[in-house]
């Protein structure tokens, strides 16, 4: 069997790429932008052909490519991955790293055809996780066989965590904004509400529907009939 070409990670090595990485998970960018450096970065310093992150659709239950460093049109159009399927779906229903020497002999490797066509001949897949659950992972490639080391798994393992935590304030965030967007307009169409009970003698419902009504005619949100009617009330006094 060939031997590996790879380059050996010394701990100087270590130390810069994991700095690398927390530089990168702790600036102020957008999650698609932080996801892509996070792989530019891994594949920098893992010496990797191709460096992906996938996660987890809670809804489809299946593991969707979300960035990579690669070029090839053919990878990054590959079809999602089901919970258990192939060596990903495996990682992260197990929750626990897979290394695998050469793709082409391995059995539950799914896309053996890409691999053939990019050159891809060793993979180290770790799962993304927080607090236990895991949301996705982190696929490393190599363009030849390669024996990963413990302390390559170890690097990838911690770039992994600090990618999940990242995820995870993310989405959570998002979560956030979007109840308290709920609240406001729920407020806001409360007090919509109000106006028109008083001033045209409405009931409670026959209120909600009037705004419904307009929302649905005039093809705009609750939200912004109900700050249209609030507007309009304020601009009488």
């Amino acid at each position: 069997m060939a031997a590996s070409r790879k380059k050996t990670i010394s701990h100087a090595d270590q130390f810069e790429a994991l700095s690398k990485v927390s530089k990168t998970i702790t600036s102020n960018l957008y999650l698609e932008d932080i996801l892509k450096l996070i792989v530019t970065v891994t594949a920098e310093i893992m010496d990797s052909k191709i460096c992906s992150i996938m996660l987890l659709d809670d809804k489809t239950k299946e593991l969707v490519l979300k960035a990579t460093q690669s070029m090839s049109e053919v990878y990054n159009k590959k079809p999602p991955l089901k919970l258990g399927e192939g060596i990903a779906g495996k990682v992260a229903i197990e929750n626990k790293p897979r290394a695998i020497f050469d793709l082409s002999k391995e059995p539950e490797y799914k896309y053996k055809d890409i691999a053939v066509k990019e050159g891809l001949k060793s993979l180290l897949s770790v799962p993304l996780a927080v607090r236990g659950k895991v949301i996705g992972v982190l696929n490393n490639y190599t363009s030849h066989p390669h024996k990963f080391t413990k302390d390559e798994i170890n690097i990838l393992n911690t770039v992994a965590s600090q990618a999940a935590i990242v995820i995870d304030n993310a989405e959570l965030m998002v979560k956030t904004k979007v109840v308290q967007e709920e609240l406001e307009t729920r407020k806001l169409v409360e007090r919509a509400k109000g106006i028109l009970m008083r001033e045209q003698g409405l009931g409670e419902d026959e209120a909600f529907r009037k705004i419904q009504r307009q929302s649905m005619d005039m093809r705009k949100s609750m939200r912004e009939i109900a700050e249209a009617i609030i507007l309009i009330e304020n601009m009488k006094k």
